[in-house]
């Protein structure tokens, strides 16, 4: 759980990155990983309402073959989808970069939440020829 302010970005993204630097995900998909959860994060923070606890929540689950990083809010007015903008638009390209960079995302909508998903394949350097996570994946929140 996150504050619903702007701060909540750069500490979404530093314990992210840390903690899937650490578990040895290359720097590329790291960056890709980072990128996406930070769009979910500041279009919630500009198009959506808080959780009822006035928070946000951010969570990831990473293993073998993907992460994914998931971001819920007190839901909107409007649905999320990925907009069109034209060459001068100042925004409108957040969840079009999210498109592009994930396999596939999405939004659940839950009793008094709504959660933007999104996963990316996970991209590990080759360990005589494979990689094996050293432990079960794990659900992962901000807090």
């Amino acid at each position: 759980m996150l504050p619903y302010a702007p701060s909540s970005v750069a500490v979404a993204r530093q314990r992210l990155s840390a903690e899937l630097s650490n578990a040895g995900l290359i720097a590329s998909a790291v960056d890709d990983v980072v990128l996406i959860m930070s769009e979910l994060l500041s279009n919630a923070l500009r198009h959506a309402h808080p959780l009822p606890s006035g928070q946000l929540k951010v969570a990831w689950l990473c293993s073998d073959t993907q992460v994914e990083v998931a971001v819920s809010d007190g839901g909107a007015c409007t649905e999320p989808r990925a907009g069109r903008p034209t060459l001068s638009s100042l925004g409108g390209r957040g969840l079009g970069i999210v498109e592009y960079l994930a396999e596939r995302w999405g939004v659940r909508h839950e009793e008094e939440a709504t959660t933007v998903w999104a996963v990316v394949p996970a991209s590990w350097p080759p360990r005589n020829g494979h990689h094996e996570l050293s432990e079960t994946p794990v659900l992962r929140e901000v807090g």
